[in-house]
């Protein structure tokens, strides 16, 4: 069966289009069959992203809205994985994304303003768990780290004030994110010692664990 996971925050700028694209690309990299869903009614962030891919081996992105929750498993049917890159700024799709998935990943630059943001999607997720015994499971994904400062220690500390796990990998602020989603690729594009790639390998690893 299809494991669904959907990456939501309603802030915008916390790294959530880039990583379920650099995550759809890492799972497909080892193998497994990946749908990638745009859920960004406006800007079509990964739909955007998926127009730029040059290579063949690449995985179907489509576009879905308010019938997420009702219709996704009929349409990722078969696929190992089906990757949500939630809607910015819109409660609504945030709560059906909420809703369709197993796992909702919730990323957070290590700014105060992205850890107070993430309220909003907390409750979404607390009130959706209070109803379904615990489902779906969720935890923060620390975002953009700056190297060399103190600033993912202090991020991590205030995000456990929301009593959700958080990823022990990041991801770090580098251009390479930036550039390889130019040409619709991933950092994995750079090689597997690059560390951007080390860093995606890190975060598939523990997305898997959550299925185990």
């Amino acid at each position: 069966m299809v494991k669904i996971v959907a990456i939501v925050n309603t802030k915008g700028g916390a790294g959530k289009t880039t990583t379920a694209t650099n995550l759809a690309c890492q799972l497909h990299s080892e193998g497994d069959s990946v749908i990638l869903v745009d859920l960004d009614s406006d800007q079509g962030s990964a739909s955007s992203w998926s127009a730029e891919q040059t290579a063949e081996d690449t995985f179907p992105v489509i576009r879905m809205g308010k019938n997420i929750a009702r219709d996704l498993h009929k349409v990722a049917k078969g696929y190992d994985w089906a990757i949500i890159d939630g809607a910015p700024r819109v409660d609504e799709l945030a709560a059906l994304a909420v809703k369709a998935a197993d796992l909702v990943i919730v990323p957070s630059t290590p700014s105060p303003y992205d850890v107070w943001a993430s309220n909003n999607v907390v409750d979404i997720i607390k009130v959706r768990q209070e109803i379904t015994d615990g489902k779906p499971k969720a935890a923060f994904l620390v975002t953009m780290v700056i190297k060399n400062t103190k600033l993912s220690k202090e991020v991590n500390e205030a995000l456990a004030s929301y009593d959700l796990p958080v990823f022990k990998a990041k991801t770090t602020r580098s251009v390479s994110y930036i550039e390889t989603a130019k040409y619709g690729g991933s950092v994995i594009d750079l090689g597997e010692n690059h560390p951007c790639a080390i860093e995606m390998r890190q975060i598939a690893k523990e997305v898997r664990e959550y299925f185990l």
